[in-house]
C-alpha cells in the first residue's frame, strides 16, 4: 500500500492511497477459497472446485464487496498510522480502478483538534439557591382547591359575571369573507368567564348577559396565532348562552386532601413542599451548569472541524423549520402560502450556536474521557425506560425498538455522559451558593443558547461566524420512533388561545 499526502492544513487532510493489484488479487483469491468450501457445482466435489472456475463464476460478483472491505481496512490503517482522529466519517473517492490493476482512491478527512483543558479547580461560579416560601405552598393549595371546586346552575334570571361558567353554542367566521375552519364552532361548550381560555375580548363580551341570550362576539385573532388563515384577522362569533353556573369554592382542609386520595392536608402540603424543593434544585443546577459552560466556552480556544459545525447547524435549522411547520398544522415541505425557512440573519446566529455546541462537546468529551467518566448499563436502561414512559400503552414497542436499534441507545448515552461530566467538573470547581428569591431563580435567563460575553477571541471553524451561542445538547434522537407515537392532544378550538 502506498500513501501520498496531498494536503494537510489545520484539521483538514487529503490523502491518496494506492492498493496494489496483487494485494487485491490475493483478497479475491482468499474470499473465493472461503466461499468455495461450501459451494456445490455439478461435476465437482464440495470444496474441490478449481480456482479458475470459481473466479469465472463468482469473481466479478464478489469484487464490489472485496473492494469495499479493502478500502475500509486500508483507510483505517492509514488514519491509525498517521494518528489522525477523524471528526466525522472520511469522504472516499475512487480515482482509478480497472480489474487486474491497482486501486487508487482519495480520502478527505477532518481530524479532531487537540483539546488542552484548563485547570478545573480554577473555575469559579455562583449557584443561585432559594428556600421554599410558605406562601408559595399556600398558593399551590389554593390553586388545587380552585381546580376541585364544583358548580351549580344559577336558578335566578341574573346576568353573568366573572368566574361564572357558561354553557354555550358558538359558530365563528372570518369577518372579511365569512371563511370558517374546523374548531370555529362547538355545541354545549363550558367556558369559565375570566379564565382567558379564549382569545382576548371573547369572554368579556359574554359578561352581563343572561341565559337564553344570543350574542354576536367581535374579536381579532392575535398576529402570532397558530392558524395562519386566522392570524391577525377580525372574526365574528354567534354565541347562544344556554346555562349559567356559579362556582362553589372548595375549602383547603383535610376533606380536600381526602378527595385527592391522601389522609390529611399535612400530607398534601409536604408533597407540595418536596416537589417545589426538587424543582428549585433542578433550576439551581441548571443555572450553575449554564455558568460553568460559559466559563468552559470562553477559556477554550479550539479550532473546530468545519464538517461538525455544519452538521450541527443543519440539524438545528431542520428542527426549527419542522417546528414552524407543525405550529401551522402541516408537514415540513408541504406547499403553503408562508415561509418556514431560516433567513440569513437567523442562520448567522444559529451558526454561532452550532459552533458553541461543537466546542463544548469537544471539551466535555475530553474532560470525561481523561477522568474515566462512563455511562453504565443501568443508567442506559433507566434512560430507555424513561423514553418508554412517554408512550403509554406502547412501552413494549419502545423497548423492542431500542433493542433492535442499538445506535439509538447510543444516542441516549450522550446526554447522560454530558450530565455526569458536568457533575464531575462542579465537584472540582469553586461553587459559591448565592441566596436569591424564587422569582429570580425561576426567571428564564438560564437558556444554554445564550452565550456569555467572550473574554478572548475564539478560533471557530473557517466558515463559522465569530458569534457564539449554545451549549445545550438535544436529548431527543433525530429519528422518529416508527413503532411508538405519542397520543395526539385534543383538537383545539379556533377561538382558544
Amino acid at each position: 500500500m502506498q500513501v501520498k499526502e496531498l494536503k494537510s492544513e489545520g484539521l483538514s487532510h487529503e490523502l491518496e492511497i494506492t492498493i496494489p493489484a496483487n494485494d487485491l488479487d490475493k483478497r479475491v483469491e482468499d474470499r473465493l477459497i472461503e466461499y468455495g468450501k461450501g459451494v456445490n457445482i455439478p461435476g465437482f466435489r464440495k470444496g474441490k472446485v478449481p480456482m479458475p472456475i470459481l473466479r469465472q463464476r463468482y469473481g466479478k460478483a464478489m469484487l464490489g464487496e472485496i473492494l469495499e472491505k479493502a478500502v475500509n481496512e486500508t483507510s483505517s490503517k492509514v488514519l491509525s498510522d498517521k494518528k489522525i482522529r477523524p471528526a466525522m466519517q472520511p469522504k472516499i473517492e475512487v480515482v482509478t480502478f480497472d480489474e487486474g490493476k491497482d486501486l487508487v482512491y482519495k480520502m478527505e478527512v477532518e481530524s479532531l483538534p487537540e483539546v488542552k483543558v484548563m485547570d478545573l479547580k480554577k473555575i469559579k461560579i455562583e449557584k443561585p439557591v432559594t428556600d421554599v416560601p410558605a406562601e408559595k405552598v399556600e398558593e399551590a393549595l389554593s390553586e388545587i382547591a380552585a381546580n376541585n371546586s364544583t358548580s351549580k346552575t344559577v336558578e335566578t334570571k341574573r346576568a353573568t359575571k366573572t368566574d361564572d361558567v357558561v354553557v354555550i353554542d358558538f359558530a365563528g367566521r372570518r369577518k372579511r369573507d365569512d371563511f370558517t375552519v374546523d374548531g370555529m364552532s362547538s355545541l354545549g361548550f363550558e367556558l369559565k368567564l375570566g379564565s382567558n381560555q379564549f382569545i382576548p375580548g371573547f369572554e368579556d363580551q359574554l359578561i352581563g348577559k343572561k341565559a337564553g341570550d344570543k350574542v354576536e362576539v367581535n374579536v381579532t385573532f392575535p398576529k402570532e396565532y397558530g392558524m395562519p388563515d386566522l392570524a391577525g384577522e377580525e372574526a365574528i362569533f354567534d354565541v347562544t348562552i344556554h346555562e349559567i353556573k356559579e362556582s362553589i369554592p372548595c375549602k383547603v382542609d383535610d376533606e380536600l386532601a381526602k378527595t385527592l386520595g391522601f389522609d390529611d392536608l399535612a400530607t398534601v402540603r409536604k408533597i407540595i413542599e418536596d416537589n417545589m424543593e426538587a424543582e428549585y434544585g433542578r433550576m439551581s443546577r441548571l443555572k450553575a451548569k449554564k455558568a460553568l459552560l460559559d466559563v468552559l466556552d470562553v477559556e477554550h480556544d479550539i479550532e473546530l472541524p468545519e464538517g461538525m459545525v455544519q452538521a450541527e447547524l443543519d440539524g438545528i435549522i431542520q428542527r426549527i423549520e419542522q417546528e414552524r411547520a407543525q405550529e401551522h398544522n402541516h408537514a415540513p415541505g408541504e406547499k403553503c402560502d408562508h415561509d418556514h425557512s431560516v433567513d440569513d440573519a437567523e442562520r448567522e446566529e444559529l451558526a454561532g450556536i452550532a459552533a458553541r455546541r461543537v466546542r463544548l462537546g469537544l471539551v466535555l468529551a475530553e474532560i470525561g474521557n481523561a477522568n474515566k467518566v462512563v455511562v453504565n448499563d443501568q443508567e442506559l436502561n433507566q434512560a430507555v425506560m424513561a423514553e418508554a414512559q412517554k408512550y403509554p400503552g406502547q412501552e413494549a414497542q419502545v423497548f423492542e425498538y431500542y433493542k433492535n436499534n442499538p445506535q439509538m441507545v447510543e444516542m441516549l448515552r450522550a446526554p447522560i455522559f454530558e450530565e455526569k461530566v458536568v457533575d464531575y467538573i462542579l465537584e472540582q470547581a469553586e461553587v459559591k451558593e448565592k441566596k436569591v428569591s424564587v422569582d429570580e431563580l425561576l426567571k428564564e435567563d438560564f437558556d444554554d443558547e445564550a452565550p456569555a460575553k467572550p473574554a478572548k477571541k475564539k478560533t471557530a471553524a473557517k466558515k463559522a461566524p465569530a458569534k457564539k451561542a449554545a451549549a445545550k445538547k438535544d436529548n431527543a434522537p433525530a429519528e422518529k420512533k416508527p413503532a411508538a407515537k405519542k397520543k395526539a392532544p385534543a383538537k383545539k378550538k379556533a377561538a382558544e388561545k
